[in-house]
């Protein structure tokens, strides 16, 4: 199971939140047999996504985060509760591209430069919180340090990181975000930089041995920093049969009749690759509930 550990400066004034994603990133290659660049670009995002729905205040409270590159990737799109628990999907699951000229996995590449990234958050409101801003790299971290800051007006920094084995699994897989509150000094700005420029990337922080907790610290050394909280997260999906009822039936009266002449219709779900059935029998059970 992942973990996130989240803390925050002596005076309160930035707060990191780290994450060790290796069971989430690990579960995404599992159910989407993603190759090695979609892997590591899916995986980055849910990680990041999982970091930003931590954040949210309400229980219900919930955040999508959606990236359209024009990459050959597609689209990738994932959910996460306010507990940092996601589900993740992407369009085109195996893409094969050349080591990018830092002899790494070009995600960049596989999600593409020309887009945009969007942010939706369902806080219980009206109508839910939108957010979007154009695609910076699609490398994911530093896409998202770019809308917190445009959409958001929120100084952060994100690093993420995604280390994948020759065989496709995952060897290790982590991140963390680092948030600067309104009134943070001039000084802890200039300290995170320090911090930010001295620090290995997440993978060889990870694989050298160093916790989510020590990563969080070291994010914010000099700054007397002290654990807030401590959570356990996993690649979680809210499926059900219910659910699905519920979409076919918003399909309407016509599609559904249509559906009910085939023996049986199967609907899968996206973000776990479960499979519902339906019998002809059933569907038309739908029908009826679509006429009310």
């Amino acid at each position: 199971m992942g973990r996130i550990v989240r803390a925050i400066s002596k005076d309160a004034s930035v707060v990191c939140s780290a994450i060790d994603g290796n069971d989430i990133v690990s579960r995404i290659e599992q159910i989407h047999k993603t190759s090695a660049v979609c892997t590591a670009g899916l995986g980055r995002l849910a990680m990041a996504t999982s970091l930003l729905g931590f954040g949210l205040k309400g229980e219900k409270d919930s955040v999508t985060v959606r990236m359209e590159g024009g990459g050959p990737a597609g689209a990738l799109i994932c959910v996460s509760d306010s507990f940092g628990n996601v589900r993740a999907y992407i369009q085109n699951p195996v893409v094969e591209l050349p080591l990018n000229d830092k002899g790494k996995l070009d995600v960049g590449g596989a999600v593409g430069r020309e887009g945009t990234l969007s942010v939706v958050k369902d806080l219980g409101l009206k109508e839910p919180y939108v957010g979007q801003v154009p695609i910076v790299s699609g490398e994911v971290a530093e896409d998202i340090t770019s809308y917190l800051a445009l959409s958001e007006q929120v100084p952060s920094v994100c690093a993420l990181g995604v280390l994948v084995n020759p065989d496709l699994t995952v060897n290790c897989a982590g991140g963390f975000l680092v948030q600067l509150l309104p009134f943070a000094p001039e000084s802890a700005i200039d300290q995170i930089e320090k911090n930010i420029n001295s620090m290995q990337s997440v993978t060889q922080m990870i694989s050298g041995g160093m916790t989510t907790e020590e990563i969080a610290l070291k994010a914010l050394e000099g700054l007397e920093p002290n654990v807030l909280d401590d959570f356990k997260v996993e690649y979680r999906c809210d499926c059900s049969r219910e659910r699905v009822e519920k979409a076919l039936i918003s399909l309407g009266e016509k599609d559904l009749k249509e559906m009910a002449q085939e023996p049986e219709t199967q609907v899968e779900c996206h973000f776990c690759d479960k499979r519902y059935k339906f019998t002809s029998e059933e569907i038309l059970k739908l029908v009826e509930s679509a006429k009310k």
